[in-house]
């Protein structure tokens, strides 16, 4: 996938834009953002993008309206027996509901194994449970480090049904940070040094901002597939 690398100016410091063309159907394009479907990530600097470069990825579209409905068919079910909650264990997230969820019917098998595919070694050891955090349209995801008791080196999140904006900052510099465009069908993968160096959060609706255009978030549901520690 080719990598358009721009460098501009963002308010008042440097950044740097991975543009990923999109590989899927203009479909799968969200309305109101057509000069972002290309420029995925934005960053503090070109050092540390070329740092990350091969640590944090975005791929717009990777799943079709069709996929997208069949998870939505098997996870709506049971979430909607659950109510949105407003306080979390560790205190990392903000009005949401979640699950785990080993069986899976066909469709929605093929979808995940192609997932695993992109993002994991294969033959590596994965997590078996795959998480559903279903985030109401007033939640957010606070800045966290995933413990490493709990996965490995790799996540992989499929987003359903919102764009959103995933923000990642350096746990000892927080001048240095990246933010993700996750488009609606978007699969995202971080690794390594951007798994247990940078903190991640889902902005807020409020603060939902990609280089100064708008990014309206709405429910949001993520599935995430992680490994096992090493």
């Amino acid at each position: 996938m080719k990598l358009l690398l721009t460098a501009l100016k963002h308010t008042r410091k440097p950044t740097v834009y991975i543009g990923r063309r999109c590989c899927s159907s203009p479909s799968s394009s969200s309305r109101g953002l057509p000069s972002l479907q290309d420029e995925v990530i934005v960053g503090s600097s070109l050092e540390l993008v070329q740092t990350l470069g091969s640590q944090v990825q975005v791929r717009p579209g990777f799943i079709s309206e069709e996929e997208e409905a069949a998870l939505l068919q098997e996870l709506e079910p049971g979430l909607r027996k659950k109510r949105y909650e407003f306080d979390h264990w560790d205190d990392a997230i903000h009005g949401y509901r979640e699950t785990e969820r080993l069986r899976w019917g066909p469709v929605c098998e093929e979808i995940l194994n192609r997932v695993r595919s992109v993002a994991f070694p294969q033959g590596g050891p994965l997590l078996g449970p795959v998480h559903v955090l279903d985030l109401d349209k007033a939640g957010y995801i606070k800045p966290h480090v995933d413990s490493v008791k709990f996965c490995g080196s790799t996540i992989a999140g499929l987003s359903l049904l919102s764009d959103s904006i995933m923000r990642l900052v350096k746990d000892d510099a927080p001048n240095e940070w990246l933010d993700l465009l996750l488009t609606r069908r978007s699969l995202y993968i971080l690794r390594d040094q951007a798994r247990y160096n940078f903190s991640h959060e889902i902005l807020k609706d409020e603060e939902s901002v990609f280089n100064g255009h708008r990014v309206p978030r709405q429910r949001r549901i993520s599935v995430i597939c992680r490994n096992l520690p090493g």
